[in-house]
Order: C-alpha cells, then sequence, then structure tokens
C-alpha cells in the first residue's frame, strides 16, 4: 500500500528523528487563525489599467521557432521568444531578460535579476543563456566556461522535479516536453469553475510530489531547485499567466488562457501538444506595472503553501528506490542553526534554501566552470545571493553539512554537470 504524502510527514520524513510533527503542530496552529486559503491568504490590492494590455501584433505577431531556435522548460520565456520579446533564437542577455519580464509578465526587478543572474552563471556563459538546451549563440566570458547547457541542461541547478507540466529527468528522459498527462490532471482540477488559481495548482503540486515519490527513485527535492524554484513554478502560472482586468485585478486564469500558453489545443479529452509554440493569448492583460510580482510575493507565496503543506519546507528525496522519501532535519546540515521548531517561523525556510545554494555552488558548477570564483564574482550572483539574505533577515549561517545530501542517488556531481543520469 502506497504511503500518503501526510502519513510519511507524520512518521518523520526526516530518518532517526521525531521532529517534523512538531513543526505540524506549529502551522496548525497558525492556519486554524488564518483560514486555509491560499487565494485569502496572499491578497493583494492592485488596480487596473488598459495599458496593461500586451500586443501580440506587428513585430510581436507569434512565430513559431524554426530550426536553431531554443525553446525549453518554461512556458513563458518560450512565448516571450515566439513573439518577439526575447531574441527568437531563445538566447538572451541577463538585462534582456529583467527588462523583458517586467514588462510582459510583471516579474519584479528584484527577482528577475536574480534569476537572470542566477541563469547567465549555471546554464549560461556569465553574460546571458539559453531557454532551451545548448546554443552556439551563447558565448561571453569564454575561457572560464565549458560548453552551457542552457536551461533545459540544468537538472537539480535550475530546472528540478515535480514540475507541474515537465517530466521528472530519470522517468522520461528529458525535462523540457510537456507531459500531457500531468497537464491533463491540472486541467481537469479547475475545469468546473474554468479557473486555475493558487488553491487548484497547490493541489496539482501535492499530487505531482506524491507522483514523484511513488514513480522516480531518484526523485531529489534539493534546496534550489526544489523549495525554491518548484513552489516558482506552480505560483507563476496564475501570478504571471492570469488575466487581469477592472473585475480581476489580480487576474483569472481561465483554461483557454492556460492552453495558450502551455502550446496546448484542441479540446478536453483530445488535445494536442505542440513543443516549443507557447504563445500569449490575445486581448491578454498582464499585471499592473505598481504591482511587481518579486521575491517578497514569492517568498509569501512560498509560506502559504508550505503552511498548509510542511513538507514542501524542507529538502529530501527517494534514497534509490520508490516510496523511499526521506526529508533532512534541518539542525543536522545548517549546524543547529535552523531546526524543527523554527524552521517555519519568519523567513526561515527560504533562508536556509538560498544559503544552503551559495555553498552548494562550487559542485553545482562543476563541468560547467573552469573558474567557479571569478566567474561568480564577475556575474555578480554571490552579491545576489547576499542582498536576498539581508532582505529576508536571514540568521548567520557559517556552515552547510553537505554530506547529510550523499543519501539521495539523485544528487551527483554527474546529475549536476551533465543535466543526466
Amino acid at each position: 500500500m502506497k504511503s500518503s504524502i501526510s502519513t510519511l510527514f507524520t512518521l518523520g520524513l526526516v530518518a532517526g528523528t521525531n521532529a517534523f510533527p512538531s513543526i505540524q503542530r506549529e502551522i496548525a496552529a497558525r492556519e486554524a487563525e488564518k483560514g486555509a486559503s491560499l487565494m485569502n491568504r496572499v491578497k493583494r490590492q492592485v488596480g487596473f489599467s488598459t495599458d496593461q494590455l500586451i500586443p501580440v501584433d506587428g513585430d510581436h505577431a507569434f512565430v513559431p521557432p524554426g530550426p536553431g531556435d531554443a525553446r525549453g522548460p518554461c512556458p513563458g520565456l518560450n512565448a516571450m521568444a515566439n513573439h518577439g520579446y526575447l531574441p527568437h533564437n531563445g538566447v538572451a542577455t541577463i538585462q534582456e531578460f529583467v527588462s523583458q519580464t517586467a514588462y510582459v509578465f510583471g516579474m519584479g526587478a528584484d527577482l528577475g535579476t536574480f534569476l537572470a543572474v542566477y541563469g547567465a552563471v549555471v546554464d549560461g556563459d556569465g553574460t546571458s543563456w539559453s531557454i532551451g538546451g545548448p546554443n552556439a549563440a551563447v558565448n561571453g566570458i569564454g575561457s572560464l566556461l565549458s560548453t552551457p547547457q542552457g536551461i533545459s541542461g540544468s537538472h537539480n541547478k535550475y530546472e528540478g522535479d515535480s514540475s507541474p507540466t515537465r517530466g521528472d529527468l530519470y522517468e522520461y528522459g528529458n525535462d523540457y516536453k510537456l507531459v500531457m498527462s500531468q497537464f491533463q490532471a491540472l486541467y481537469d482540477l479547475g475545469k468546473a469553475d474554468d479557473s486555475y488559481d493558487l488553491d487548484v495548482l497547490t493541489t496539482h503540486r501535492v499530487n505531482r510530489f506524491q507522483q514523484s515519490i511513488e514513480n522516480n527513485p531518484y526523485f531529489f527535492y534539493p534546496p534550489f531547485a526544489g523549495v525554491l524554484v518548484v513552489p516558482a513554478a506552480y505560483t507563476f502560472i496564475y501570478r504571471y499567466m492570469g488575466n487581469k482586468s477592472e473585475e480581476y485585478p489580480e487576474g483569472y486564469l481561465n483554461g483557454e488562457v492556460l492552453k495558450s500558453f502551455f502550446a496546448i489545443t484542441g479540446d478536453d479529452g483530445n488535445f494536442t501538444y505542440t513543443e516549443g509554440w507557447e504563445r500569449i493569448p490575445e486581448n491578454w492583460y498582464t499585471r499592473n506595472a505598481a504591482d511587481p510580482y518579486g521575491i517578497t510575493g514569492l517568498t509569501l507565496d512560498t509560506q502559504a503553501m508550505g503552511a498548509q503543506h510542511p513538507e514542501f519546507l524542507v529538502p529530501g528525496g527517494n534514497t534509490g528506490t520508490t516510496n523511499s522519501y526521506v526529508g533532512l532535519d534541518p539542525s543536522d546540515y545548517s549546524g543547529g542553526v535552523y531546526n524543527a521548531g523554527n524552521i517555519a517561523e519568519n523567513n526561515n525556510a527560504e533562508c536556509l534554501a538560498y544559503q544552503a545554494t551559495v555553498q552548494f555552488l562550487p559542485d553545482v558548477l562543476r563541468g560547467t566552470l573552469d573558474d567557479v570564483a571569478q566567474a561568480l564574482n564577475q556575474s555578480g550572483l554571490g552579491a545576489q545571493f547576499e542582498s536576498i539574505t539581508q532582505s529576508l533577515d536571514c540568521p548567520q549561517l557559517q556552515n552547510i553539512d553537505e554530506s547529510q545530501f550523499d543519501q539521495y542517488p539523485g544528487n551527483t556531481a554527474e546529475n549536476y554537470a551533465l543535466g543526466t543520469y
């Protein structure tokens, strides 16, 4: 009989400890006061203007990718390239990513800059990167680099398991193509009301997390690609793709808009996926420029999801067989700075994930960068991490015990460097 997420958590996701039930009790008390709905927990007060319309004609008419054009796991970036908001070949500079994600989707400059710089260093050449796989157009700081792999080759570095619509790498052999059964499952969750909000997406995330546990013996949920990026993959769907209007200034995401952004055509039960053909719908309005969705918004949404599902707050993974998921006790790999009693407080879960990622960078970049320290200094990525942890008022953390992650075969230098098993 397969164990559910809640059963795994209650019995102790962390091997050899019963600490996690204390997190559950603390969060349960909090939830009783705040209410369960994520849509109500993170309500935003924003206005609406017709200036928020994103043009999809003229210079920004849809043009599908051609030979040599990179498209990858992020539907939003694919759509931007197809409409000329990013270079059509799918390779862009840090500044292009920052400015255009702000214009098209209303991404906050702080989040856009961090993600763009991280992508350039981890997936690119320090100045630019591909939204798909390796691309000859990526070149920059040259001697520091081997061949940049792009976001499609960034498994466990940028892209991770338990994606909303992309398959786990070990199960499907790639991490960038839409898996129709996963899209259909998401579509089914919201089709009764034709609405795909944070509550629907959180339910889908719980289901996908469980599917990875049950089907992927190498399922790995690391600090960055898991604790930080996975929630973004779900919240971005509503926060960025929802169509804003006078009636719905926060956005309303229906099935037709969802299908357009995910390159899906056809009727329910008979969908067709055309890889790389993601498009921005006509008459689609982005976020109010006065209300960008940045690191603060993502942190609040991440915490709200974690409040309902504490397993999302800590790294973990299967240990080589299916249904063998083990989560890490924060105290064991943070030297006691974080523990079961405080990981759910303030911004601690996010702080630990960012701090752990900084210390993992030399391993993450092994085989990609020849001089990691120089690349981090030139790119400013180290400064980006420092700025975020300061803004989140993170506790001081001296060291991460990386050996705690050795129990997960999904976490290996080969996976980091090559994006494959």
